[in-house]
């Protein structure tokens, strides 16, 4: 089955119909990724496929669950989940933030090979940094445990926000969360050609 072929059916599965013309920039994305990827390293998963199984449909998976506003991806590496976000959602902001410079070049090259213009990048560290805006989602594929995310990120995020933490197994971690943050939901992922437990944790302020 070809690249383009593993996306119409997975996000068939998942449910989200997505226009030709962001389907093509999708595919523009996954290509993007390869060639940089054997220079810069950005992910240690180099095959097509897998690549789109893994960091695109596991993306999108995370969609149906998100609301409308200004959101913050935090240790979006790559851009993942943000770009392919940003790509679904063009009416919702994001800002991917990242303290890797290779890595956010990348995501600077592809807002401009993809002509994102709801996408704005950030290279330093989430605790050294002080926007004047917060967010109403914060959210974190692969950047730390719960508690160290929620911690490292209360002073971005808005009065009613929350956080969503992209995760595998996340009972362990949901055992140590600090004083005064509460896991609202967990939900329960199927990704389309993924073999391996997934889901989202919500999480709020007390």
């Amino acid at each position: 089955m070809n690249l383009e072929s593993l996306l119409l059916n997975g996000a068939s599965q998942l449910d989200l119909p997505i226009a030709p013309d962001i389907r093509q920039k999708m595919l523009a994305y996954l290509s993007l990724l390869q060639k940089w990827n054997k220079v810069y390293s950005l992910t240690a998963i180099n095959q097509p496929e897998r690549m789109m199984s893994h960091h695109l449909l596991d993306s999108l998976a995370a969609l149906p669950h998100l609301w409308p506003g200004e959101w913050l991806d935090v240790g979006s590496g790559a851009g993942l989940p943000g770009l392919i976000l940003a790509l679904m959602r063009p009416e919702w902001g994001f800002t991917l933030l990242d303290s890797n410079s290779k890595k956010i070049s990348f995501v600077q090259q592809a807002i401009i090979e993809l002509g994102l213009s709801n996408v704005s990048v950030c290279c330093t560290r989430v605790e050294e940094w002080k926007p004047e805006k917060k967010y109403d989602g914060i959210i974190s594929r692969a950047f730390a445990d719960v508690s160290l995310f929620t911690a490292l990120t209360r002073h971005l995020l808005a009065q009613n926000g929350a956080w969503v933490a992209m995760k595998g197994s996340p009972d362990q971690e949901l055992e140590r969360l600090p004083t005064g943050v509460i896991a609202e939901r967990v939900i329960s992922l199927q990704v389309p050609s993924l073999n391996a437990a997934r889901c989202l944790v919500l999480l709020k302020a007390t």
